[in-house]
């Protein structure tokens, strides 16, 4: 398989993968303009694994390093597996309510409030179960994004007269706290890698970055028939949603949009989990979710979401920005 062992490259694939995270929510913008973001959500999770099998069959079983895709599968001890499953159930939970507060209050808010506090628990659980990293400089970078979370609710706050003010924040926040904690059993299950040899060997028993993004990918995709099922019969907004309206409603057009939407998103998830090792799972983790800003810039300066803002909104969005990339830079450096 291909493995990421380099310090830098596994930044670079780091950087990637904020850009991928923070990018895939333009698809959901897009394709919401025509049908509910429970009908993207399906395609969406269909992106995910397909994806991640593409990936398993082609770098994960190309190269001499560690073990190919299937008998990586076949080898595992059931627990890593079941690890990466659980892992999967949690994210895909949260990400649905992420994906409700995209719809009620944009990409500017959703993002920096659920994606922002999920960044803060999944560092502290990840550091918490790998002891990767140094905690005083963890702790520094992920108080800068707190900062630059509260400063995003008071922006979107001054908008006003906006019901979804409030229900928005709620549901970002919700989905946060639940993204926090996945990342911590992906990475229980991963490998280490050991180069002592010159040749990458992968630990017994673990799964490689492919085979966990892959169990986890099936696990998006089988609990979404409940949690997808429960959000089509009971919206946070808007009337519901049935299986009849996927085929009826769905064109080419939309089907491609949110397989797009996931294959983008399981791109920059794959790149973290294969350098996880490298960087370092509490890094990997929470520089991927620098993600918040990649999303803010869309939502501000493309979506114009904060269009009509009182005065001196702007001002508040740049001191978000600057601290939001500050922290990120401190959660680089404590790996140094």
């Amino acid at each position: 398989m291909v493995t990421i062992t380099s310090y830098p490259v596994a930044v670079v694939m780091c950087v990637i993968t904020m850009i991928c995270w923070g990018s895939w929510g333009n698809t959901q913008k897009l394709a919401s303009k025509e049908w509910k973001f429970q009908l993207f959500y399906w395609d969406y999770t269909l992106g995910i694994l397909l994806f991640s099998l593409l990936l398993g069959f082609t770098m994960g079983s190309f190269g001499e390093g560690g073990r190919a895709f299937i008998p990586d599968l076949l080898q595992a001890d059931p627990k890593w597996l079941l690890s990466a499953f659980v892992g999967g159930v949690i994210f895909n939970l949260s990400n649905i309510l992420l994906v409700i507060a995209i719809d009620i209050a944009g990409l500017a808010v959703a993002f920096p409030v659920g994606v922002g506090l999920a960044l803060v628990l999944g560092v502290v659980t990840t550091y918490m179960a790998t002891g990767e990293g140094n905690p005083l400089m963890l702790g520094v970078g992920v108080a800068l994004i707190v900062a630059a979370i509260i400063l995003d609710a008071i922006a979107f706050n001054r908008l006003g007269g906006k019901s979804a003010t409030i229900k928005g924040i709620i549901v970002s926040a919700l989905a946060g706290i639940l993204m926090g904690f996945f990342y911590s059993f992906v990475a229980r299950a991963m490998g280490k890698i050991d180069m002592s040899s010159g040749t990458a060997v992968l630990e017994a028993g673990k799964i490689s970055p492919y085979s966990a993004m892959a169990v986890f990918a099936f696990s998006i995709f089988l609990s979404n028939f409940v949690f997808n099922t429960v959000a089509m019969k009971f919206p946070v907004s808007g009337a519901p949603v049935s299986y009849s309206d996927y085929f009826k409603l769905g064109t080419p057009k939309l089907h491609l949009v949110g397989i797009l939407g996931g294959s983008i998103w399981c791109l920059g998830t794959s790149l973290n989990f294969l350098c996880a090792d490298a960087a370092g799972a509490a890094l990997a983790y929470g520089l991927g979710q620098g993600a918040t800003m990649v999303s803010a810039f869309w939502g501000v300066f493309i979506w114009k979401e904060f269009k009509g803002a009182p005065k001196g909104t702007n001002l508040i969005l740049a001191m978000m920005f600057v601290l939001f990339l500050v922290g990120l830079g401190v959660l680089v450096a404590s790996k140094l």
